[in-house]
């Protein structure tokens, strides 16, 4: 099969983007249409399901029809239909799964479900073909892990997060800050005009083991600025918002680095939505250099980082040659696991 041309159709709804690709054996990107949501969502603060899973029904045939046009092809020339089926959350991977399957029944089409963090990972694989061991750091809203793989399709969750994930830590504190939502990306600019003043704790850190946790560093930033609030102190956003992001690097890059001494790899893949941050990639880059000069880092083009279809193409690709199939009956699973 692999010798053979195969032309994926991926789909991709897992939460705020309703996102449509074309993927050809699992590495050229010939289309990746992302409809986002974030002007409906930043009046809120934050995702509201409802009104995600209403603007997914609204725009998923639209990106289809688009996806097919921009690659240049016809549905009879697809190979499969490949589609995120958790986790995320449940209407709108609903919608994504109700669009896949009826794509499939109506053109005969073999259909793929995909693990949504799988995706993330494979998103590298538009940089670089991956090399197996590997190490994957899984950086987003809603997961923070470690993932070892040994070859492709395999994962092994070797740390996580306890709590709360690095992404939705980023979420809290940019609201406290008063940053646009999605905060990510203003709060890594705001900390690039700042300095560690602060020194927020870094949990877990000297731990013996190499799980998470990022609900003390919010608890601990919420109550220094409201203790400040009451005493009328005035504290310093930037200032904020790099010993915040400090915190942050400092335990993924150190977990990473530990992982990396007991877990001997070729490569190490950070992904996820928060692998967009530029003080994680610069932290990344610096400790892998001074450590590991020997094993590839890689890191998807900004991109590729959110939520997108392509990544999904990616990684269906693989459950494909591994001939991983669902029937109709394939349904969400918001806590999908690997």
């Amino acid at each position: 099969m692999s010798e053979v041309k195969s032309l994926i159709l991926a789909i991709e709804s897992s939460c705020d983007e309703t996102s449509v690709a074309v993927v050809e054996n699992g590495e050229k990107i010939l289309a990746n249409i992302v409809a986002s949501q974030i002007k409906s969502h930043r009046r809120f603060g934050g995702v509201v399901p409802e009104v995600a899973s209403r603007h997914h029904v609204e725009q998923i045939t639209l990106c289809i029809d688009d996806a097919l046009a921009e690659a240049e092809i016809e549905p009879q020339d697809l190979s499969a239909v490949a589609v995120t089926y958790g986790p995320g959350l449940v209407g709108a991977l609903l919608i994504g799964v109700s669009a896949a399957k009826a794509f499939a029944w109506a053109y005969d089409l073999p259909l793929i479900p995909v693990n949504h963090m799988a995706g993330h990972i494979y998103a590298a694989k538009y940089v670089q073909p991956l090399k197996f061991p590997l190490l994957a750091l899984l950086v987003s809203g809603g997961h923070t892990e470690l993932v070892y793989m040994v070859e492709d399709g395999s994962y092994e969750i070797i740390g996580e997060t306890r709590d709360d994930a690095a992404g939705e830590a980023y979420d809290k504190v940019g609201r406290i800050l008063d940053l646009p939502y999605p905060s990510g990306k203003a709060l890594d600019e705001l900390a690039h005009q700042g300095k560690d003043t602060y020194h927020f704790p870094r949990a877990m850190l000297q731990e013996d083991n190499l799980d998470f946790s990022f609900s003390g560093l919010k608890s601990a930033f919420i109550n220094l600025v409201h203790n400040a609030q009451q005493r009328e102190e005035m504290l310093i956003p930037e200032d904020l918002a790099a010993s915040f992001q400090a915190s942050v690097v400092d335990v993924l890059v150190g977990k990473t680095k530990k992982a990396l001494a007991s877990y001997p790899v070729k490569q190490l893949i950070i992904a996820g939505g928060v692998a967009a941050n530029q003080g994680l990639r610069a932290g990344m880059t610096e400790m892998m250099a001074e450590n590991y000069p020997e094993i590839e880092l890689l890191i998807p083009p900004l991109r590729l980082c959110g939520d997108n279809a392509a990544m999904i193409g990616a990684a269906g690709y693989i459950e494909f040659k591994k001939q991983h199939l669902a029937n109709m009956a394939l349904n969400a699973k918001p806590s999908l696991t690997f």
